[in-house]
């Protein structure tokens, strides 16, 4: 894997190396890929706005063919979602092709398919890797956010992995201010598993938006969570999310970079290519799959990634004398929160963020370009069809977490969903350098 740009002589100085991935690289290290938009939950902070399965979704022969230009371009794995990606019919067959193609595979479920047998069948190979969404140490608080039965139905995964002996697997989870105060408890359900914990941004994407303001963190929270990623730095995984608390001080681990269209990019069920799972959007859209250049076309030629991939001033986080370390933040959380690109982050911990957030008014933020929500829409006076609707339940954390006690295992809970020779380690995990080895000719 090399830098887009010409290679300069193995002579030449060589710079940081987050500066040269800001040129982009001619593969992405961090390629998320969302199998289908079907999904047995409806998570009111999902990125993706699932629900409903896109009936023109990449065919099995055409999700091949991705599979075959990956390894061509030696991506040496991918990062599956969805949606529910498991409830393809064929989600097993492509893992299958991927690993024996040389790509590697890390899918993402809410666990209701991970039975005794299919945990047998994950434990015995080598390339592939799980992980189980879970947002709440307690059925309590991730209920009301994910649906009733889904915490059970996580928890009886995990078991069925463990009993597996599939040691390692992951447990994400989404940062939110009504679980801040359980980090220590989810990182205490992780070793009891001989998982991994990683914990990831909320982000104002997909549902998201519709619930961001009520859901995430406040700026005490944030400090809390800073303060708890320092002491645990090396023990969780955190997807570089949290590149925007670098201005509390020292720098969380990780390239501290927005990669969206330099390593990072996702494609979507019907094979869109977006800059970054988290901007889906026509802004951020950079071609299809199934265009004649295929998908290194996208990466390599589309206009959107090349201007992605120039150098940038910073804008008016220029001045700031945190810019190096933050990098002016999250590209998704400020387009969908109505601020400009070149500004701070919403979550801004010096502040600016919310300064600029009051200085909107009444500006309506742009909203995701795709829903294929199962929620029912509200209709207005006039008849004409609104904005999905969803809200979260308020939830009180304020009694301590009981010990945690073994969960037989067994075949996945039902869930009822309430409308209110490595594993490969995921790039966007602790390092997205992670297993990269650059070879002399690519610095």
């Amino acid at each position: 894997m090399t830098l887009v740009e010409d290679a300069p002589p193995a002579t030449a100085p060589v710079g940081r190396l987050v500066d040269q991935f800001e040129l982009g690289l001619d593969a992405p290290i961090c390629l998320t890929w969302e199998l289908t938009y079907a999904c047995n939950l409806a998570c009111v902070h999902c990125l993706s706005s699932s629900g409903r399965r896109d009936p023109d979704e990449l065919s099995t022969d055409e999700c091949k063919a991705v599979i075959d230009e990956l390894e061509r371009m030696q991506v040496f794995y991918v990062n599956i979602g969805g949606g529910e990606p498991t409830v393809r019919r064929d989600f097993w067959d492509l893992v299958d092709y991927a690993t024996a193609h040389h790509v590697g595979v890390k899918f993402s479920t809410n666990g209701s398919r991970i039975t005794p047998e299919v945990a047998r069948r994950l434990a015995a190979s080598d390339y592939v890797d799980v992980q189980i969404s879970l947002d709440g140490a307690t059925a309590m608080v991730n209920d009301a956010v994910r649906g009733e039965g889904s915490y059970a139905t996580a928890r009886a995964a995990m078991e069925n992995l463990a009993e597996a002996g599939f040691g390692g697997f992951k447990i994400s989870v989404v940062v939110t201010r009504e679980n801040v105060s359980q980090l220590d408890a989810f990182k205490e359900i992780a070793d009891h598993y001989g998982a991994q914990l990683r914990l990831t941004r909320l982000r104002p994407s997909g549902r998201g938006a519709d619930v961001w303001a009520q859901l995430h963190p406040t700026a005490d929270q944030q400090r809390v969570l800073y303060d708890w990623l320092m002491a645990h730095g090396e023990q969780v995984l955190t997807g570089d999310s949290f590149f925007h608390l670098a201005a509390f001080g020292e720098a969380l681990p990780g390239l501290n970079l927005c990669g969206a269209g330099r390593v990072v990019c996702l494609i979507d069920p019907v094979g869109d290519v977006y800059a970054c799972p988290f901007a889906i959007h026509d802004e951020f859209k950079a071609g299809n799959v199934r265009s004649s250049g295929g998908f290194a076309g996208v990466w390599r030629s589309s206009d959107l990634f090349l201007d992605l991939r120039r150098p940038t001033s910073g804008g008016a986080c220029s001045s700031c004398g945190h810019y190096d370390s933050c990098r002016g933040g999250c590209m998704a959380a400020k387009f969908f929160t109505g601020l400009p690109l070149d500004g701070p982050d919403p979550e801004c911990v010096r502040g600016l963020g919310e300064m600029s957030l009051a200085q909107l008014g009444e500006a309506t933020p742009p909203k995701p370009s795709l829903d294929h929500s199962r929620i029912t829409r509200r209709t207005s006076a006039e008849g004409a069809v609104t904005e999905p609707h969803a809200s979260v339940a308020p939830v009180a954390v304020a009694a301590p977490i009981a010990p945690i006690a073994p969960v037989a295992p067994t075949a996945p809970t039902a869930v009822t969903v309430a409308f209110t020779p490595r594993r490969p380690d995921r790039a966007c995990d602790e390092n997205p350098l992670a297993n990269f080895e650059p070879s002399p000719s690519s610095c």
